[in-house]
């Protein structure tokens, strides 16, 4: 294991994973002794990483911040950041409503099946609306008072609190901006310091990566419903797959097309963050790992990486957007209703919002899809329809996520000319310095 580089052994843990979960399910008292015995430690491994999240936030933005030291360059960059996001975005659901129009995979769903998945994830569901009920209730201006935490300490003690968590770090490394160079210096050297002690501690949990993945993966095998279930809604998979290969795709040709960056070169140098992405279904779990392979492999320094990178694992979930246009659409048709174009120009923009407020969490796509469902005046209940399958494709998913904010920071770096050759930097595949 040691000789094999980081993506080959999480590979190999995936590998694993899936065959051990498949074997596993044909003993009796397989399923429990994988629950009992194996899947704790991959909770462990996503606690592990989820755990080093806000402070990699804290310490890398703000000194991603202070070293601009111009808040001339933080507003320029900022502003073409979010831009590019909020186009992306726009761009994942556009797609995602094409493909779910031609497709139409909700034609392929039984009155059957339908009827024993709402009966089977009625309970379910009930939580997501729930939450998403809570949000709903709020006022339009509600996402900007709960963009400004009345307490940093909370805010930092919940990974879905992340844009508050952005918020304070930016606007702390603001300060260390306005303040004499004096003052800031010994706090600005603190930070330096605080980051690195990060780092080596992803160091360090990454050793444990492969075994994370294998836990993981054979939990989620075992406690798959019947493959009926996904056979019925194998076309709607298929769709939102296809979606996120074409998102994959646009995301290579941009790279291209602004970088220079040839595909194959981009896609090796972010390969193990999409793996890990797909193995924990979370943006913000992933970040750390995203932050390593984009500044040291893909050659984004790290004074765009580390501004860049924080604020699209919360804001920029361009395969979460596709999915929920292509899910509501797919439950529209799986109860027979057919959707105008006004509702679904309503679809794009309700789903880009969400996007935004979507917090970097396995799950979180299931809370926004029922505010892009309720909008557009999609029974509710429909989200059982889909819950069986929601976990494979919120890895997949998950994967783009991560890929498009890498393709942004990489934008954002050629265009503030802070885009190097990652060849010159030293650094060990298998995260050992």
């Amino acid at each position: 294991m040691k000789k094999l580089a980081l993506h080959w052994k999480i590979l190999l843990g995936m590998f694993l994973g899936v065959t051990f979960g498949f074997v596993m399910s044909n003993f009796e008292g397989g399923k429990e002794l994988v629950q009992d015995w194996v899947k704790p430690f991959g909770t462990i491994f996503i606690n592990s990483l989820k755990l080093i999240a806000v402070p990699l936030i804290l310490g890398s933005l703000i000194k991603g911040v202070s070293d601009l030291k111009d808040i001339s360059k933080l507003s320029k960059m900022g502003g073409k950041t979010i831009l590019i996001y909020i186009i992306t975005t726009v761009i994942a659901v556009s797609i995602g409503l094409f493909l779910v129009n031609v497709v139409k995979p909700g034609n392929s769903i039984s009155e059957k099946t339908r009827k024993e998945l709402v009966g089977n994830y009625t309970e379910s569901t009930q939580k997501y609306k729930d939450e998403a009920a809570n949000q709903q209730e709020s006022g339009p201006l509600q996402a900007l008072v709960d963009l400004v935490p009345e307490n940093i300490i909370g805010a930092s003690s919940e990974n879905k609190n992340m844009l508050q968590v952005i918020f304070f770090s930016i606007f702390f490394g603001i300060g260390l901006i306005l303040i004499p160079e004096s003052k800031s210096k010994p706090v600005k050297d603190f930070f330096d310091g605080f980051n690195e002690v990060i780092l080596k501690m992803i160091d360090l949990i990454m050793l444990a990566a492969p075994y994370g993945v294998f836990a993981l993966l054979a939990a989620l095998v075992v406690e798959s419903p019947s493959a009926d279930l996904f056979k019925a809604l194998g076309w709607y998979a298929l769709t939102v797959l296809f979606g996120l290969l074409l998102m994959i795709m646009f995301y290579v040709a941009m790279v291209y097309l602004f970088t220079g960056k040839k595909p194959k070169a981009f896609l090796d140098g972010i390969f193990p963050a999409q793996l890990l992405a797909f193995s924990t279904s979370s943006s913000a779990a992933t970040l750390p790992v995203t932050m390593e392979r984009v500044t040291e492999h893909l050659g984004v320094e790290e004074e765009v990486s580390s501004f860049v990178l924080p604020i699209g694992a919360t804001i920029n979930m361009d395969g979460t957007s596709l999915y929920q246009a292509v899910a509501a659409v797919f439950i529209a048709q799986a109860f027979g209703m057919d959707l105008s174009l006004s509702v679904q120009l309503g679809i794009v923009i309700t789903a880009t919002l969400a996007s935004i407020g979507s917090a970097a969490v396995p799950g979180a796509g299931m809370v926004m899809l029922v505010i892009v469902l309720a909008q557009a005046g999609i029974p509710e209940a429909g989200l059982a329809l889909i819950f069986a399958i929601d976990r494979p494709l919120d890895m997949c998913r998950t994967a783009v996520n991560v890929t498009g904010d890498a393709t942004v920071s990489m934008i954002i770096a050629k265009s503030e000319d802070k885009l190097g050759d990652p060849h010159e930097k030293k650094w060990d595949d298998n995260y050992e310095h």
